[in-house]
């Protein structure tokens, strides 16, 4: 299949040291690990089993699971208005649709945020204005997941990733998914400093907020995202399932009527037949595609931050592949 080979073609032309990918059909399943752990300072092996820093997936497969989840039992809805959970946010506008569509016109820049501790983070957060772009513009950012995943704080009273795995991991037999993952089990990333990370999240805020990091920090193996694939597609029946097949259906359509639409968490991508494909990704290097209409998923575990954090090359491929995907 062509669409493999261009992913093998991602180790074998030096992209990322190594892949492990799937694709799925609802009767057939594809999968491979090739390529290595590190080059640098030496070449490794990629573990048996590896665990990968899946980046911003933590944000659909966990945060906005557990979101669905709670609007499924009417403790939250999409247009739950987020001073109500978060008195220091002020601006009365902003809703969960927002947050999860990244439409809330959030200003993102935070002085020396690197330099605060978590609390410090949090305070900085919620206090960030709201500006003309509110509903108008889709712009891209983890503060809308971080300031849901505090929401979540606030009715579970507990961090938000305990709760992911209360309600999402557990339920659906995520066995190795974890947010605390033995190190020697990790392909390894690279920080913006060029600082090896094993067993690490590379995302800065996730360092800082640990625990209540609901955008990123999540750790799991390929045989993790191809279950909850199948959960997605509707080939897998759980049940104790965090969410029900009808709301699931439910994300393929755009959330906003900000062109060119956004579901509830997940980017929308469209196959050859015009019909609707969640899609995420993760900036270490993975991205996973859901087109439940022709019952088939695209998943690419990679490193593509080792050595060097800022790999374009990986971005074009990536966007290649997923065009092939979607036309296939």
């Amino acid at each position: 299949m062509y669409l493999i080979d261009k992913i093998n073609a991602l180790v074998s032309q030096q992209v990322v040291p190594g892949i492990s990918f799937a694709y799925l059909t609802a009767d057939h399943l594809e999968r491979r690990q090739v390529g290595l752990n590190t080059w640098l300072p030496q070449e490794t092996a990629l573990p048996a089993n590896p665990l990968y820093d899946l980046a911003s997936l933590t944000k659909v497969i966990g945060t906005t699971t557990v979101l669905l989840h709670l609007i499924e039992q009417k403790v939250l809805s999409t247009e739950t208005a987020i001073y109500q959970y978060l008195p220091e946010f002020t601006d009365k506008r902003v809703t969960l649709r927002h947050l999860m569509t990244h439409t809330s016109g959030i200003q993102g820049y935070i002085p020396q945020r690197d330099c605060l501790s978590g609390k410090e983070l949090i305070k900085a957060l919620v206090k960030l204005p709201v500006t003309s772009n509110f509903n108008q513009v889709i712009k891209y950012t983890d503060t809308g997941p971080i300031l849901a995943g505090l929401i979540i704080e606030k009715i579970y009273h507990q961090p938000v990733q305990s709760v992911i795995e209360q309600v999402v991991l557990q339920p659906l037999g995520l066995t190795t998914a974890t947010f605390q993952p033995q190190p020697q089990n990790c392909v390894i990333t690279s920080s913006k400093t060029g600082k090896n990370l094993q067993g690490v999240v590379q995302d800065p805020k996730a360092q800082q907020l640990g625990c209540h990091c609901g955008s990123a920090g999540l750790f799991a193996s390929l045989n993790d995202v191809i279950r909850f694939s199948q959960f997605m597609l509707g080939q897998l029946t759980i049940t104790q399932a965090p969410i029900q097949d009808a709301t699931i259906k439910k994300l393929f359509h755009s959330f906003t009527p900000v062109l060119p639409g956004r579901s509830f968490g997940w980017d929308l991508r469209w196959n050859c037949l015009g019909e609707a494909v969640l899609y995420h990704t993760g900036y270490t290097g993975n991205f996973l595609a859901i087109d439940r209409q022709r019952q088939r998923a695209l998943i690419v575990l990679s490193n593509r931050v080792h050595p060097f954090n800022n790999n374009q090359r990986f971005l074009s491929a990536r966007n290649a592949i997923m065009e092939l995907f979607l036309q296939s």
